[in-house]
């Protein structure tokens, strides 16, 4: 009998298929920068107060200036009050009685609200995302966070159960069907259902594309593999930069941004199925084809012999989330890591959504942090390997945290250091962000590490949907959100010293194994094949990114 693996190593670890693979499954991560952030533009800050058509009504011949100051009251700085009006006067009231200040009660905007004559459609403006209705734009943010969530929840268990291809084919539909109809909906509500509906499917693509990659590539690239595949959602995010200067009306960036998902349609043609996932549903024949299609494309000979004797692969028994918290060591790890997940989605995001808050023009900034996360992730496996797991995670989240902590106590009038700083800050979560899915991963037991990952998932995503609303406390005290995303990324940084280092040491198979002195393999060579295949086999297909998302 054949295993999986030595037939991997016959058509190649990382030829021409692998690499087609890659770009096929990086176009999408490229496009998913889109659904993540474009919201950010489309709710700008701008200019407003209460519409004064009440005086328009009548017909005293006044300027502009002369029927704003007439209608909306002025505050500290001169400006019309963006949330206020004078109580309209009642009928048959004069000029003159109006202009001594007889009717001047406040009272909140009734009758919608003005903006500048040359502004663009968007979000704030279309919807009056202002005044009382302020908090939506960080709720629609939770929202689509929630689907994340649910995507996770949802597309995890139907890409075991109907193959990856399949799978990924329904998220593309997904992206082009929501994510079009959101460019023409008439209300906000309907807009939040649908940014939900296309975060399941942006979940469960993150998934799933990393799990078909990582079923292909062999051990020695598949680290690398990832990782290139995760710097496509970071050039997405510099791309986006550019989208949002030149496309201004936010029905039309959303189309845009949208619109390139219905070219992707050859992918019905052009992506394969996971052989290795076919051979866990018994499907010998249709895995045996396309390991063979993979090595004619790879210009590897494939022997028949060794073809002959693969067999459907088995998964041994695996454990149950109560497993986490039965052994002392296993606890003490899983509660340390669900801190870890939380302040990575909290720091990232919180840099993230706030980028036009640093004093730079907002276009720039978005442009730098993408470009910054690609080292940012590439590092990571450097930093790895020289410093370790324990401390690169640390350090990553500490640093991260002081510069949120340093932001607070920086000048408004210096936004270049601003920016720098919270450039630094997108470095550290991003890096941390990669880091927290290799150390996690090492430091489950192989028989309970698909369950110890899904956990850890949702705690980030948590996270993520209590980021938004964590902005929402800027309204209290400008300094609190920038307070929690410092000190709890330095809080759960430095818990980080109580876990155990797994550079250099063997995958631990099952619970009992952690009572085990480490055994250190060389630093300076990877596990071998044999070992992270049986890993894999161990909890199942896709194992070692089965819940691998970006965020």
């Amino acid at each position: 009998m054949a295993q999986f693996s030595e037939v991997l190593a016959e058509i190649g670890d990382f030829g021409r298929f692998q690499i087609q693979l890659l770009i096929l499954l990086s176009v999408p991560n490229f496009l998913t920068a889109f659904y993540m952030f474009a919201q950010v533009f489309m709710v700008l800050d701008e200019t407003h107060h209460c519409s004064v058509d009440w005086v328009k009504n009548h017909t005293w011949n006044l300027s502009a200036a002369e029927q704003l100051s007439l209608s909306v009251p002025l505050d500290a700085a001169g400006k019309p009050e963006p949330c206020l009006m004078f109580r309209p006067p009642p009928d048959g009231a004069s000029l003159e009685d109006i202009l001594s200040h007889r009717f001047n009660e406040t009272q909140a905007c009734d009758m919608g609200w003005d903006y500048p004559e040359d502004r663009q459609p968007s979000l704030m403006n279309e919807f009056n995302l202002v005044c009382d209705l302020k908090h939506l734009k960080e709720t629609s943010q939770s929202v689509y966070m929630a689907g994340l969530l649910m995507g996770a929840v949802i597309f995890g268990p139907l890409c075991d159960r109907i193959g990856r291809k399949a799978t990924i084919l329904v998220q593309l539909l997904f992206f082009a069907l929501f994510g079009l109809a959101t460019a023409f909906i008439p209300s906000f509500e309907l807009y939040m259902v649908l940014r939900f509906a296309v975060a399941t499917a942006v979940a469960g693509y993150t998934f799933s594309n990393v799990t078909l990659l990582t079923e292909w590539v062999g051990p020695s690239w598949r680290t690398q593999a990832v990782v290139l595949a995760q710097c496509t959602f970071s050039l997405g995010q510099m791309a986006l930069a550019g989208l949002a200067y030149g496309v201004r009306d936010w029905r039309l960036f959303q189309i845009a941004g949208t619109a390139p998902v219905l070219l992707l349609v050859f992918y019905f043609w052009a992506l394969p199925e996971s052989a290795r996932w076919l051979l866990t549903r018994g499907r010998v024949e249709e895995a045996k084809q396309g390991l063979q299609k993979a090595a004619a494309v790879n210009k590897r000979k494939l022997s028949p012999e060794l073809l002959s004797q693969l067999v459907p692969e088995k998964t041994g028994p695996s454990g149950n989330a109560l497993d986490l918290f039965r052994h002392p060591q296993l606890r003490k790890v899983t509660l340390i890591l669900f801190s870890v997940w939380f302040v990575d989605s909290l720091g990232y995001f919180g840099l993230s959504l706030q980028v036009g808050d640093f004093g730079l023009d907002i276009y720039l900034t978005q442009l730098i942090f993408g470009a910054v996360e690609v080292p940012a992730r590439y590092s990571s496996i450097f930093m790895m390997q020289w410093f370790g797991r324990k401390w690169s995670q640390l350090g990553t989240l500490v640093l991260g945290g002081l510069m949120c902590i340093t932001i607070i106590f920086i000048p408004a009038d210096l936004p270049v250091v601003v920016t720098v700083l919270a450039v630094v800050g997108k470095f550290a979560t991003a890096a941390g962000f990669t880091i927290s899915y290799v150390y996690s991963a090492e430091l489950f037991p192989t028989v309970i590490r698909q369950t110890g990952m899904g956990l850890v998932g949702i705690t980030s995503r948590i996270g993520g949907i209590i980021t938004p609303l964590v902005i929402l406390l800027g309204e209290y005290h400008e300094a609190l959100p920038m307070v929690i995303y410092g000190s709890l990324p330095i809080g759960a940084g430095l818990l980080c010293a109580l876990l155990p280092e797994t550079r250099g040491q063997s995958l631990k198979d099952t619970i009992a194994d952690l009572e085990q002195e480490p055994h250190p393999q060389s630093l300076k060579s990877a596990p071998s094949e044999k070992e992270m295949e049986a890993a894999g086999r161990t909890s199942g297909p896709g194992l070692a990114f089965v819940s691998s998302t970006y965020f």
